[in-house]
């Protein structure tokens, strides 16, 4: 079995940047759909026998038509190759609400060829996967709906509503790997937090977060391949070992917190105890440049922050952030336009001051807390921040207006 694993496409976010004039579309969108081309081309050209992907089509699951057509046209190139093709429902893709149609809900209602949606999890076998011999465990993002859908296919009612949802999935997992066929290679495809993962910004997975699933049981060596969907990071989990655990991360760099990280998907070659995984690296990825500077005495000001940048031709095309700390009294001195005209090159560019707070108004040492009214300890705090002093008084005047109306209706109560 030849798979192509991705994840995480998020195809419309289109947070930076201006539109092509061309096709309408934002820029940034046409760098995800860049990336999900060089992912569908290789299916195609390579001839894999399944295409896994482990859910989040777009940002949220209400995509605008315009971001439906270019998924739509990608997917569709999948199925006319006769590729069949498994697309998870992740967490961006879903409602909360029972009932609710997911993102890419049309190719289950025009019942497209070779293209299976997962909304609810399950047990697949060959007659589900047109005759593949191969078998996966899918498990879509959990909320109580898919559960309790899962529960009532079996033929069970849920009789503890105690119960985490982690349990209640963790019990179909369990029982779906005693129903394998120990003959064929299985695959776990999921999307959710594994423990112990770490998202972009290395940031590790902690419980109490996400729905989160215990590494021991995608370890579990009945598995040949897990096929994971959520955190942005590209890493194998079970890395040397069997089975593999993979996430190959977001196919384009979302925000500044995945800076660092290179893009990824996978081609995977599942046979029952052994598997081999190729990351393939998606090329031509946007990059993203935070530069940090804390301004001194000793040079104007704005010389220091186009210091902190790198130099032009490293600028061109990229986003570019610059966090600047500075006392307050410096703000005048900065000259935005030429740090904006230096940063041109720049796809786009974001100022962030950061101006240094005064020193803290401490009390007198003859008062407390407790003997000044609310009037006063508004003043001292407003005294601390940076307000023109006209506008203290009708400030104070505000608060005291609003103290006076909260306990007028404590004493209607």
């Amino acid at each position: 079995m030849k798979i192509l694993h991705f994840a995480d496409a998020h195809i419309d976010m289109a947070n930076y940047g201006r539109h092509d004039t061309e096709t309408g579309l934002p820029l940034r969108v046409l760098d995800f759909l860049k990336s999900l081309d060089t992912i569908i081309d290789t299916a195609i050209q390579e001839n894999v026998d399944l295409v896994l992907f482990a859910g989040d089509a777009y940002k949220d699951r209400s995509p605008s038509p315009t971001f439906q057509r270019e998924w739509g046209k990608r997917i569709m190139r999948l199925s006319k190759a006769g590729i069949p093709t498994l697309l998870l429902v992740g967490n961006h893709d879903t409602s909360p609400a029972s009932g609710r149609a997911f993102s890419f809900q049309e190719f289950d209602t025009l019942e497209v060829e070779h293209v299976k949606i997962i909304s609810k999890p399950g047990l697949l076998s060959p007659p589900d996967l047109e005759g593949l011999p191969v078998q996966i465990i899918a498990l879509p993002w959990i909320n109580r709906a898919t559960v309790a859908a899962a529960l009532q296919n079996r033929g069970e009612a849920e009789k503890d509503a105690n119960r985490t949802l982690e349990e209640i999935s963790i019990e179909l997992v369990e029982r779906w790997l005693e129903e394998l066929n120990p003959d064929l290679p299985a695959i776990l495809l999921a999307h959710g937090s594994i423990e112990g993962a770490v998202f972009g910004g290395e940031r590790s997975v902690m419980l109490g977060g996400d729905f989160t699933i215990p590494p021991s049981l995608v370890r579990d060596k009945r598995l040949d391949y897990v096929a994971m969907g959520h955190i942005h990071k590209k890493q194998d989990l079970n890395e040397g070992l069997h089975p593999p655990v993979i996430y190959p991360g977001s196919i384009e760099r979302v925000d500044f917190g995945e800076a660092g990280d290179e893009k990824f998907f996978v081609i995977a070659e599942v046979n029952k105890n052994e598997t081999k995984v190729q990351f393939r690296q998606l090329t031509g990825i946007r990059p993203f440049i935070t530069c940090t500077v804390r301004i001194d005495d000793h040079k104007p000001v704005t010389d220091q922050l186009i210091e902190a940048l790198p130099e032009k031709e490293k600028l061109a095309g990229a986003i570019v952030r610059l966090i600047a700390q500075y006392p307050r009294d410096k703000q005048s001195q900065i000259d935005e336009q030429a740090l904006r005209e230096y940063a041109s090159p720049a796809f786009e560019f974001h100022f962030v001051p950061r101006p240094e707070m005064d020193a803290r108004v401490r009390l007198a040492d003859d008062q407390s807390l407790s003997s000044l009214l609310p009037a006063d300890l508004t003043k001292i705090y407003l005294q601390g921040l940076p307000v023109p002093t006209e506008d203290i008084p009708p400030l104070i005047n505000l608060v005291n207006q609003i103290i006076n109306e909260v306990h007028d209706e404590e004493n209607q109560i």
